[in-house]
C-alpha cells in the first residue's frame, strides 16, 4: 500500500515514515510543505494520503486544501487528516463529497501504533476514521430543536456516535456492553428515524450517517 505522508515537523514525520514501514507499508513520499503534496499527490497516485492540516508556507490549512484539490481530480482518494484541533470546518469539507475513504484524527488523541495503523487501513480500504471529539462536535450541531437528530434517543445518539467512528456492530456492543442483536435494533431505529435506507455494509452505512449530519438534511 503506497503512502503520501505530508507533516512539517521532521521527528514527527520520520517517526510517521519508520512506523508506516515496520507496518508493512511503502512510502511514495514524505514531504513538508503544501506545493511539495499537491506535486506527490499528482504524480504519484497513492493509494491513501495522511496529511497535517496546517503546512508551509502559510501553516493555515494548506494539507487539506491540497487534499481536497486531489479528491476533486481523483474522486475517492483516501485521506487521513491529522490536526491539532476539531476544525468541523475542516470534517465537513471532507464528508461534504460523499465518496467516504476520509479520517480525521486528533495528534494527541493517537494513543498508540495499532490505533493509528488501523485507521490508515480503514481509511485506504473506503473506511472512516473519524476521532470522537470531531464525531460529538457534529453530532451537537445537529442534535438541537427539531433537527433530526433531536429524534434519537441518549442511547441511540451514542450508537450513532459509535458508528460514525467506523465501528462494527459487534464492536459498539462490546463497547456498550450489550448484545449485537440490541445494537442491531438500535441501528435500524437509527436509520428509520433519520430517514435513511439500512445496509449491511457497515462502511456505507457510516458514510450514509456522517453525510446527513454534514448536510443537515
Amino acid at each position: 500500500m503506497r503512502v503520501v505522508l505530508a507533516e512539517d515537523l521532521f521527528l514527527l514525520r520520520d517517526g510517521l515514515v519508520r512506523l508506516l514501514r515496520a507496518h508493512g507499508f511503502e512510502i511514495a513520499a514524505a514531504v513538508e510543505s503544501g506545493p511539495e503534496l499537491a506535486a506527490a499527490l499528482a504524480e504519484l497516485d497513492p493509494d491513501v494520503a495522511v496529511v497535517d492540516v496546517r503546512l508551509p508556507p502559510t501553516h493555515t490549512d494548506e494539507g487539506l486544501q491540497c487534499a481536497l484539490d486531489a479528491r476533486r481530480k481523483r474522486p475517492g482518494l483516501p485521506v487521513l487528516v491529522l490536526s491539532q484541533h476539531v476544525e468541523q470546518l475542516y470534517a465537513r469539507e471532507l464528508l461534504a463529497d460523499g465518496s467516504g475513504a476520509v479520517g480525521y484524527l486528533l495528534k494527541d488523541r493517537v494513543f498508540d501504533a495499532e490505533q493509528f495503523v488501523d485507521a490508515v487501513r480503514r481509511v485506504a480500504a473506503g473506511g472512516t476514521a473519524m476521532d470522537p471529539q470531531v464525531i460529538q462536535q457534529l453530532l451537537a450541531r445537529q442534535s438541537g430543536g427539531d433537527r433530526p437528530l433531536a429524534r434519537l434517543t441518549p442511547r441511540e445518539l451514542e450508537v450513532l456516535e459509535l458508528m460514525a467512528q467506523g465501528r462494527s456492530n459487534a464492536a459498539i456492543a462490546g463497547k456498550l456492553v450489550v448484545t449485537e442483536r440490541a445494537i442491531a435494533k438500535h441501528t435500524a431505529n437509527i436509520f428509520a428515524k433519520l430517514g435513511l435506507e439500512v445496509s449491511d455494509d457497515d462502511n456505507r452505512r457510516v458514510l450514509a450517517v456522517l453525510a446527513y449530519l454534514d448536510h443537515g438534511r
